[in-house]
């Protein structure tokens, strides 16, 4: 039997971005990256109490959708990227996710990216390979990546510190993964700092509310 050969295939897409707040008058934006199996519309709605005037929530969805069964009901999905046809998928997602974050850091003071899960490695990609500066990367409930250099990723963030976020019961990231993370991070010259909290795979409000106190 003769083995099929693969070649790619370069093509336009629609891509779909949930905005929470006012685009046009905004002076700060948060990039918020979901995690796997999440649509841009469920982040969204996690995020929503960091909600306020003058922010503007920005949450780009992943273009490679599928149908996931959660608890006996059938939902749309959707994945940043896989293991299979890798570099094809980092081709497509690091451009997309810098054409939506560039307007964002022209037009507001203040630009601060959250990876949620799979997408902290989206988030840290991001930054480490496009031109683009930040006040914050806050990583939930998630790890960077190893292809995501510590001291250039480190050195996009204008104030110099990579939060961490934790729930204590996750079992989908288990915080002593998150912990050791951001010792690897910490050892390389990045400064850290972890947050925990009582709870599991998710955003907390009482985390989301603490940060907003340390700037």
């Amino acid at each position: 039997m003769t083995e099929p050969t693969f070649r790619s295939l370069i093509v336009n897409r629609h891509a779909r971005v949930g905005i929470i707040g006012d685009t046009e008058n905004a002076t700060e934006a948060w990039l918020i990256l979901h995690g796997y199996g999440m649509l841009a519309q469920g982040i969204l709605h996690w995020f929503r109490a960091a909600a306020r005037p003058g922010r503007v929530l920005v949450a780009p969805e992943a273009l490679s959708r599928f149908y996931v069964e959660f608890q006996g009901t059938r939902r749309v999905g959707a994945s940043w990227m896989t293991r299979e046809a890798r570099e094809d998928d980092l081709a497509d997602l690091l451009p997309y996710l810098a054409e939506v974050a560039t307007p964002l850091r022209a037009s507001c003071q203040r630009l601060e990216v959250h990876g949620f899960s799979q997408g902290v490695a989206a988030a840290a990609r991001l930054l480490v390979h496009a031109p683009l500066d930040v006040e914050r990367l806050v990583c939930w409930g998630g790890t960077v990546p190893l292809d995501a250099e510590p001291a250039k990723l480190s050195a996009r963030v204008r104030g110099g510190v990579i939060d961490y976020v934790v729930g204590q019961r996750d079992t989908r990231t288990p915080r002593d993964a998150v912990v050791a993370d951001a010792e690897r991070m910490r050892a390389s010259g990045a400064e850290v700092r972890v947050h925990e909290f009582d709870g599991g795979h998710r955003i907390d409000d009482g985390v989301l509310a603490a940060l907003d106190e340390l700037d």
